[in-house]
């Protein structure tokens, strides 16, 4: 990454790595100086931080087969796109 602040998108697009404390010390820096001057930004950290949360509270046995089968359909081919 550069060295230039980041913008909303490039926040959204390394949000993941940010939470997994993936990032750079110097990325994470440019993360969180974003999150000083972006309110929706920081809801969006705060929205996916309680998504991870849920979502860990749920297993694979407790989604319906019907359901489990739309989600692997939807995410199949999720990063060619």
């Amino acid at each position: 990454m550069s060295t230039e602040d980041l913008t909303c998108k490039e926040v959204v697009e390394i949000v993941t790595d940010y939470l997994e404390g993936a990032l750079s010390p110097e990325d994470r820096e440019r993360f969180d100086q974003h999150l000083t001057v972006c309110d929706g930004c920081v809801s969006y950290v705060e929205q996916m931080r309680e998504t991870i949360r849920l979502s860990g509270m749920v297993t694979e046995e407790q989604i319906p087969f019907a359901q489990r089968e739309r989600l692997r359909e939807a995410f199949r081919d999720w990063k060619t796109g």
